[in-house]
């Protein structure tokens, strides 16, 4: 296991040497300069030109990448162009309210899919299987964007049970908290959910004709001993993988859902610094969700490792 901790470990340092080049060039190819939306459209070439001196985007785009990555292997992941502050300050006040959406969401998905997925396998063929399969459709073919805006006029508009954006912490007022996240978290969570319920129906079918639970049926135990003790905790086992798979999904669709609610996360900021070209926000979030997506990818390959004692064998 450590042999192959050490190798997966080995193997995110070229992909990030990847990303780090990819986003880097792309954010400078795409139309638009920051120093233009800085100092507008009208200003003169001189203040232009004094303007790309201040914010170094005079040098060769080469050296401009090995500066960055200088900085970044020093902790500096530079400041604003638009307003001069500090990115990893700004990126620590909005990561919290995104880490609390990403877990809300967690917990509605889980809700969700875990009696959907059970259910269905059990009754295979039967109308659970058939009203799972339905919602399982609906959930991974609504787009994330235009269920938000439907729960907005449901809850907000129509019923008035629940605010419409905004955002205040669970930690700090944990009832007002509950209502603002409510429609966000199920915003990002029923897609996720989808996927997991249908993962799980698949496995726990797979797992129902292996031999070890038919054998367990010949001994004569009972079908719900059978299903808690045999097939659940088996069939339940690569979820954990798939977990690690949707949490790129997760953090995708929090950039959209939060702008919809207007969350105050690292999502909506993203969407911000793309539209006014803050390159070194929009490089350092790439960064930073890549980073986090291959650490939960290797936390799940080590996880599902401990868990089947199989995938330590092979």
């Amino acid at each position: 296991m450590t042999q192959y901790a050490g190798r997966r470990l080995l193997q995110i340092v070229p992909v990030i040497i990847l990303v780090s080049i990819v986003v880097f060039a792309m954010m400078r190819l795409i139309p638009g300069d920051p120093v233009l939306v800085l100092v507008g459209p009208d200003a003169p070439q001189e203040v232009v030109d004094q303007m790309r001196i201040k914010m170094a985007l005079d040098h060769p785009m080469w050296e401009q990448y090995l500066v960055w990555v200088r900085n970044i292997l020093r902790g500096d992941l530079g400041v604003s162009f638009i307003n001069g502050y500090p990115v990893s300050r700004l990126i620590n006040s909005k990561l919290p309210a995104t880490m609390q959406l990403s877990a809300a969401a967690l917990v509605v998905a889980l809700l969700i899919s875990l009696p959907t997925g059970i259910i269905s396998a059990l009754q295979h063929g039967a109308w659970p299987d058939h009203l799972a399969t339905i919602f399982t459709s609906l959930a991974m073919g609504i787009p994330s964007f235009w269920l938000g805006i439907l729960l907005v006029i449901l809850f907000s508009l129509k019923l008035q049970l629940l605010p419409p954006s905004g955002y205040v912490s669970l930690t700090e007022n944990p009832v007002t908290g509950l209502k603002f996240i409510i429609m966000p978290a199920l915003t990002l969570g029923i897609y996720i959910s989808a996927v997991f319920a249908r993962f799980i129906r698949s496995s726990i079918l797979e797992t129902l004709f292996q031999d070890y639970v038919r054998t367990a049926y010949g001994k004569g135990l009972s079908g719900r001993l059978v299903v808690t003790r045999h097939v659940l905790r088996n069939a339940l086992i690569p979820v954990v993988t798939v977990f690690g798979i949707q949490f790129g999904a997760l953090l995708g669709g929090a950039v959209i859902t939060e702008t919809i609610f207007d969350w105050p996360g690292v999502g909506r900021l993203l969407v911000q610094s793309i539209q006014n070209r803050d390159y070194s926000i929009v490089q350092a979030l790439i960064l930073l969700a890549v980073m986090v997506y291959l650490v939960v990818n290797l936390f799940t390959d080590l996880l599902y490792g401990a868990i089947d004692p199989r995938v330590r064998r092979q």
